[in-house]
């Protein structure tokens, strides 16, 4: 059977996971979109053969031909539909961020928790990666020994106007934030933001910043945040064991030798470096819904969590202090780690 979906919010991201649910993935279809720009939502519409245009993100939920909803909007009316599914009882894909404030994020866990079973997952695709996978799967085989530290580094090569300092925090470094948390398998307790020069190609903007991440094991995680880069989209990891370390990968398929000199292509931006990761979130999350089983992926709780430490770290930023991260105790519906 096909999982039916209707997606809120068909904007870029709307748009691609659109593409990716008609094109590439399998046991799924859109049918039905909402927006609140009407002409583009429309417009997608009409390249979906017998999707239904809804005037709300809260129709589409109620439509008995949605089996599901997948949550691309603006971040701030994340909340109301993740809300809105799982008073419907519907499994929910939302794009990160799950909400934009902790006290929104706390009231979506205690409605799942109200409800009795996981209906959400949030879009933190690293988890998906092949080179995020084999990493951590390095590091839970005790190969390298007990986990010290891990470095990272999340560089783009430029970022829009709107973008503000806190943005380095709450939008790009939020990825490591949740993807720290899976590799180790346990909370962040602190963080402290170390503000180095400024680059010359940052403008008005802090750039670059230094994100340091207390493990609850002890472990210790450093974030090198570099947002106008100019030269391409790099994504890093190296954790460092008691007995080695384990970092990821080079993803480049060539290496090119000529006049003197090693090149290899840098991806653009990280729709290009995570493309196939996005496929499997998806089709992962597909996947479980036909076994009739809650989503596996990242949980109302990661989005929580993340939520969380990301005001924390915007707090380490703005004051220059370490700040402790302090989380509500965590409901036995998500003790299981996901």
């Amino acid at each position: 059977m096909m999982l039916k979906v209707g997606v809120v919010g068909t904007g870029m991201i709307g748009q691609d996971h659109i593409r990716r649910m008609t094109t590439v993935l399998a046991g799924v279809e859109v049918t039905a979109v909402t927006d609140v720009d009407v002409e583009t939502a429309k417009r997608v519409a009409a390249a979906l053969p017998g999707a239904v245009v809804h005037g709300s993100g809260e129709d589409l939920i109620a439509d008995p031909g949605v089996d599901a909803v997948v949550v691309c909007s603006w971040g701030p009316t994340h909340e109301q539909y993740v809300l809105a599914a799982i008073a419907a009882g519907k499994q929910v894909f939302c794009e990160k961020p799950l909400a934009t404030t902790e006290e929104a994020c706390r009231r979506i866990v205690e409605a799942e928790v109200a409800h009795g079973r996981r209906l959400v997952q949030v879009g933190y695709m690293r988890r998906y990666d092949a080179a995020y996978r084999a990493l951590k799967a390095v590091v839970d085989s005790g190969r390298i020994g007990t986990p010290l530290m891990m470095h990272c580094a999340h560089r783009n090569a430029g970022v829009p106007s709107f973008y503000s300092k806190e943005s380095a925090i709450t939008d790009t470094a939020v990825h490591e934030i949740d993807m720290v948390r899976w590799m180790f398998g346990e909370e962040i307790t602190a963080v402290r933001v170390l503000v180095p020069r400024k680059s010359r190609n940052g403008g008005d903007l802090q750039d670059p910043l230094l994100l340091i991440m207390e493990m609850a094991g002890g472990a210790i995680v450093d974030v090198e945040i570099s947002v106008n880069i100019r030269y391409g989209y790099d994504i890093r990891g190296e954790v460092v064991g008691e007995d080695g370390t384990a970092a990821l990968g080079e993803l480049s398929p060539v290496a090119v030798r000529v006049s003197g000199q090693l090149a290899a292509p840098v991806p653009a931006d990280w729709r290009e470096r995570f493309l196939r990761a996005y496929d499997i979130e998806l089709q992962e999350w597909i996947d479980s819904i036909a076994t009739g089983g809650p989503p596996v992926g990242p949980s109302a709780w990661d989005g929580y969590a993340a939520a969380v430490v990301s005001d924390a770290g915007v707090a380490a930023l703005r004051g220059g202090e370490r700040v402790d991260v302090s989380l509500m105790p965590r409901p036995p519906l998500y003790e299981v780690a996901s």
